[in-house]
């Protein structure tokens, strides 16, 4: 029978494994810690340092005593001893210990969608950390590294990685951002219904930045991590219960409802990605697409047309509602993404684009268009693997080989770098039988 959260542990463990385990932790929890300890301190900065300082306790202590048998309440509980100690110091601690005290049992239940019978309340410690993260008072960019560090639990490493900046620019950032926002003293709570419209972008860009680290993680072991997708969605829904006029927020919810409805076929049994065009469409989830085509009806139906998130979400929808790969509607795709780039131009976007012209145009029509973004994405994996594939279809194999080798350096999750290693010494090993 399993022990107590905070009193039980397991055997002893290796430094490494007790490693994996704070890292895993921290990528599952790290939202909800730093949101309860920002409700409970009033301090977005402190709550940050506190849940850091009870990652290295744990890193010390986990080795030895082995990892609990919940380790989101260890971590909880160290942090808000840490706390304890500081208002101590700060002789503060009475008027703080009964805040402590009610939220005793924070991660000892599942999560939960609280009940949202006012619209203008919500009880969402995390999305009230998400509109906290996105305060006006802070530049874009740190808005988004900050809150992809305390709710997604990403690395200065990944964050840079999926913002195109240097580490120390996420650090500087994110350090930036703590201290403009305690000197602003910005509370812990939902901005009033007047103020909500402008965070809104913001707020969805950390959403779908958070669904996309789920949907494609930008490191590490696995290729997918489908609990941070289902955050995501959860904190959408919750969005959307709090502003329920905001077409944007239901197109994002289709398009990660879409999305995740492939989750069960996009990796093998040796835990590897599948592409699309390879995937088992018998293991998609149809209650997701079902989820999704009825959020995109919501957008839809207030007639203000298709924004950034529906247009996507659209694109979502010709994938998700083809019976086969071969029935893919390419065709429109093709002019949802020409929608998309004149609406907010990205060489993402045109270079997806492309991929849908070489399923209709064959692969020579797309080649010059995916080569005139070679130096806006130089560093972007999924340019060379594109590339690569293009390359493969109309038998360059040699430079296929050399577009998929340089896709595996670069940055991105190491199932996916294998899949691209594969490929290149699959097509190597052809090289001389045709050279023949």
């Amino acid at each position: 029978m399993p022990g107590h959260a905070l009193g039980e542990y397991a055997e002893p463990v290796t430094e490494e494994h007790a490693r994996r385990a704070v890292e895993a932790v921290w990528r599952s929890e790290s939202g909800r810690i730093v949101a309860a300890l920002t409700r409970q301190t009033g301090d977005f900065g402190w709550a940050e340092d506190l849940a850091q300082d009870a990652l290295l306790e744990a890193l010390a202590a986990w080795p030895t005593a082995g990892i609990p048998d919940n380790p989101g309440a260890w971590l909880m509980s160290v942090a808000k001893r840490r706390a304890i100690d500081g208002w101590r110091r700060r002789e503060r601690l009475a008027a703080r210990e009964a805040v402590l005290g009610s939220d005793a049992i924070l991660f000892e239940r599942e999560d939960a969608v609280p009940s949202l019978g006012d619209p203008d309340r919500i009880d969402d410690d995390v999305l009230r950390l998400v509109f906290i993260a996105c305060h006006p008072v802070i530049t874009a960019q740190a808005r988004l590294a900050l809150t992809l560090r305390t709710v997604a639990g990403l690395t200065t490493e990944q964050i840079g990685r999926m913002l195109l900046m240097t580490v120390p620019a996420v650090q500087q950032r994110i350090v930036r951002a703590k201290r403009t926002l305690a000197e602003a003293d910005v509370p812990f709570e939902v901005p009033d219904r007047a103020e909500r419209p402008g965070r809104l972008a913001s707020v969805l860009q950390v959403i779908y930045l958070l669904f996309t680290e789920g949907y494609a993680a930008g490191g590490g072991d696995a290729p997918i991590r489908p609990d941070v997708a289902r955050e995501a969605v959860r904190l959408a829904r919750q969005l959307s219960a709090l502003m329920p006029d905001e077409p944007e927020v239901f197109s994002l919810i289709a398009l990660m409802e879409f999305q995740s409805s492939r989750f069960a076929a996009r990796i093998d049994a040796e835990g590897l990605p599948v592409t699309l065009g390879d995937q088992d469409r018998r293991r998609w989830d149809r209650s997701a697409i079902t989820r999704g085509e009825q959020a995109l009806a919501t957008a839809t139906g207030f007639d203000r047309g298709l924004g950034y998130y529906g247009l996507q979400a659209a694109v979502a929808q010709c994938y998700a509602t083809a019976p086969a790969a071969a029935d893919t509607d390419w065709s429109l795709i093709v002019r949802l993404y020409d929608a998309l780039d004149a609406l907010t131009p990205s060489p993402v976007i045109r270079l997806n684009r492309a991929v849908a012209v070489s399923m209709i145009d064959g692969p020579e029509a797309a080649l010059p268009d995916v080569e005139s973004l070679r130096s806006e994405l130089v560093e972007f994996r999924p340019f060379h693997a594109v590339l690569g594939e293009l390359l493969e279809r109309v038998c360059r194999t040699d430079a296929a080989v050399t577009a998929y080798r340089t896709a595996a350096e670069l940055p991105g999750n190491d199932a996916e770098a294998t899949v691209l290693r594969r490929r290149a010494a699959a097509l190597n090993s052809a090289l001389p039988a045709q050279e023949l």
